[in-house]
């Protein structure tokens, strides 16, 4: 049996056998280039993981006396002509107790900052430390945005403006100033509505309609409903290692009336109010028996982590009590019942002076 084929050339007669061989050869050839191509893919998948090298886990345990202590040392010296990094002496300690502040002593600290203060370097003293560089990198992607130069505003008796420039805690609480709250350290305490789990955030009690900060500078990336947060605000840092999520939010006015996403605000800023949203998958619900602020801080190595099954959020139990250092001072626009941040305000006043 021969097939006819019909070609420029004139026509052609092949044994039907051959054309199954040429057939066959195409089929082999086509599933070897699908092979390849597959092959190349999984292979540039694997190199893109190894090159990519990341911290994938962090448990911040820096107790708040450390803190606190470790900040006045680095304000301190600021005119000094040696100045302390209150990061370079906490993840030496960190390195030095392998992460467990249980055992922190305020005269370690202090003999490392006198160490610095003296000329030595955090190089030649962490040299022989294998996990100084970890605890350097982890700490720092949850303090770098907290101290810093920053202008301070004053206004006097005849109007007239005052800009300073100081150095100290530029983040703020995320609780305003004079609104009352408690709290205590509930990380990783149990929850049970949808699933078992536990509680990867910070939980401040505070009456329905408090005002809500941005405790650093950012941009607004989620806003809107979750079943489990309720009406909920994200905002992450400049260099993009902080996420700070507000949830729980009031219902029907969760958000201050300017919030959008894509926004940037600056810290300080009123973004939210108080409320007990959450716990339900019906949009707006009150199912939160006790009004409060979820406030949680999510490290970001890789944006692959934003939203993964191993996200690393932290406690910010020791934060929050550095934070109450520095609030907001608010006031209230009767005409639209917002409240803004005496900062913005005055900005806001400013510039309507120059147009």
């Amino acid at each position: 049996m021969r097939l006819i084929f019909v070609s420029k050339k004139g026509i052609l007669f092949l044994p039907l056998h051959i054309v199954i061989k040429v057939m066959n050869l195409k089929r082999v050839i086509s599933l070897f280039l699908m092979a390849f191509v597959a092959t190349s893919i999984i292979m540039l998948c694997m190199t893109g993981a190894k090159e990519k090298d990341f911290i994938r886990y962090v448990e911040f345990n820096v107790t708040y006396p450390a803190l606190e202590t470790a900040m006045k040392l680095d304000i301190d010296s600021q005119d000094d002509e040696i100045k302390l990094n209150w990061i370079d002496m906490l993840a030496y300690l960190g390195a030095k107790y392998s992460g467990d502040f249980s055992s922190y002593k305020e005269s370690d600290l202090k003999s490392i900052a006198e160490k610095l203060s003296s000329g030595e370097k955090i190089s030649d003293l962490t040299k022989d430390m294998k996990y100084y560089s970890y605890y350097r990198e982890a700490y720092g992607a949850v303090l770098n945005g907290f101290l810093g130069e920053y202008t301070e505003k004053s206004t006097d008796e005849n109007g007239k403006t005052t800009e300073t420039k100081k150095y100290g805690l530029k983040v703020y609480s995320p609780i305003a100033k004079t609104f009352p709250y408690s709290h205590y350290d509930d990380f990783g305490a149990s929850r049970t509505y949808g699933y078992k789990r536990q509680h990867l955030g910070h939980d401040m009690m505070a009456a329905v309609g408090t005002p809500v900060i941005a405790v650093e500078s950012g941009t607004v990336e989620i806003m809107g409903w979750n079943q489990y947060g309720g009406w909920r605000i994200g905002i992450r840092s400049a260099d993009k290692k902080r996420y700070y999520y507000y949830a729980h939010l009031r219902q029907n006015r969760p958000y201050q009336c300017d919030m959008a996403e894509g926004k940037t605000v600056n810290a300080g800023d009123v973004i939210g109010y108080v409320g007990r949203t959450g716990y339900s998958t019906k949009e707006n619900t009150n199912n939160i028996d006790t009004s409060h602020l979820h406030f949680g801080l999510q490290l970001i190595f890789d944006e692959s982590q934003k939203e993964c099954d191993n996200e690393i959020w932290i406690n910010l139990y020791p934060i929050t009590l550095l934070l109450e250092k520095n609030k907001s001072e608010v006031c209230r626009i009767s005409e639209t019942k917002e409240f803004y941040s005496i900062s913005s305000m005055q900005e806001i006043a400013e510039k309507n002076k120059t147009t």
